[in-house]
């Protein structure tokens, strides 16, 4: 019979911590372009999430991929690669909901339910795919931060989340009741990475207060089961933690008594490491949703040419009335008059000359009169048939 997806990635898990390995734990220095192996991501940037990435994790591990980014068989073949011969996928999973209507067994109405699924599918890694584009095999060239530069970041990051953070003893731990986290001085520890990576778990720990994510997973006492989950998810959420602040999970010095105790919680509930996963990633966003939003990048000024001046366009002058030309006689017959005036021409420029005298009048002409149908022009005004 064919395995459930949740025994098979259980199972995975426990294998890995049977051999006294923990799947958080692997190499962080890979300079691949896209980031870290630490934080998987998907053919298209996004970071995987949650249980998926520890499954990752672990065919990084075991396979030796330096590169964080994986794709399915028919997604390398879109980008135009190809998987090589022989070539084992790695398992991940989907998670969704789907709508269903039920008959409420208290009111006997029909109500709509979200019903939770889960399927597997396989992805490889691009170590395994050949005929991708050039930028999925890009190395890291960036320049890594020296060591002052690195405590500044990390110092800001637990500063920006506003937790209560003392220093003394010898002990970590974080205190629900008075609602502190208690570490030991940073001088104790024999690498920073190792302080930050504990405050990490300590800080996973803080997320679970009542006016955070009030995450209660049934402890009632230490060593019980309820106890053993949330340390599991302050195992993993600290793993989430490093893998994107680019530091190295601590191995603790009670390594053994915890996979044992993790390892009591996994065999009984095949659910159990998914649901510690999620509680983690939810305690690593909420950690990252703290901290303050980068400032924007300027925008670079834009390569204006000098915008040439306006030209002033110079007022037209008045054009200046003509003056009508002096009234003619006009004879009764049609002889006695001008010239008659060209079709299409423009009664004030078809008299005659400005210097010409005018026509005498004769003793008999009978006073002027306006030719039928004809309009004396206005001043400055031409009037056309």
């Amino acid at each position: 019979m064919k395995q459930d997806v949740y025994t098979r990635v259980t199972d995975t898990i426990l294998a890995a911590l049977e051999q006294g390995a923990r799947p958080w734990l692997k190499p962080w220095d890979a300079a691949h372009a896209a980031g870290p192996v630490s934080r998987p991501l998907r053919h298209n940037g996004t970071p995987y999430k949650g249980v998926n990435v520890l499954m990752l994790w672990l065919s990084a591990m075991e396979k030796g991929y330096s590169a964080p980014i994986w794709m399915t068989y028919d997604q390398a073949k879109e980008l135009g690669g190809y998987v090589r011969k022989n070539e084992r996928s790695s398992l991940v999973v989907y998670a969704n909901t789907f709508k269903k209507t039920e008959r409420d067994t208290a009111s006997g109405e029909d109500i709509e339910v979200e019903i939770p699924f889960m399927k597997p599918y396989s992805v490889f890694n691009v170590e395994q795919i050949e005929g991708l584009p050039a930028h999925y095999y890009a190395k890291n060239t960036l320049p890594a931060l020296d060591a002052a530069q690195r405590q500044a970041r990390l110092d800001a990051f637990f500063a920006a989340t506003g937790a209560s953070i003392r220093h003394g003893g010898n002990r970590a731990f974080y205190t629900i009741g008075e609602d502190y986290i208690q570490m030991p001085p940073f001088e104790t520890f024999h690498s920073p990475e190792s302080y930050y990576a504990t405050l990490a778990h300590e800080g996973t720990h803080w997320t679970r207060h009542p006016s955070r994510l009030d995450r209660d997973l049934g402890r009632k006492k230490w060593g019980d089961a309820g106890y053993a989950m949330e340390e599991l998810v302050a195992e993993i959420g600290s793993a989430f933690l490093c893998a994107e602040l680019g530091i190295t999970p601590e191995i603790r010095e009670d390594h053994a008594a915890y996979i044992a105790s993790w390892l009591k919680v996994l065999e009984e509930d095949k659910r159990a490491i998914f649901t510690a996963a999620s509680h983690a990633q939810k305690a690593a966003d909420f950690l990252l949703s703290l901290q303050p939003s980068p400032e924007p990048e300027p925008e670079p000024e834009p390569n204006r040419e000098p915008a040439p001046e306006p030209q002033v366009q110079q007022p037209e002058p008045d054009p200046q009335p003509e003056r009508p030309p002096a009234p003619a006689a006009v004879a009764e017959s049609p002889t006695a008059a001008d010239p008659p005036v060209p079709v299409g021409q423009p009664f004030n420029t078809v008299s005659r000359r400005a210097d010409a005298p005018p026509a005498p009048a004769t003793a008999s002409a009978a006073p002027a009169r306006k030719s039928p149908g004809r309009r004396a022009p206005r001043p400055g005004q031409g009037a056309l048939f």
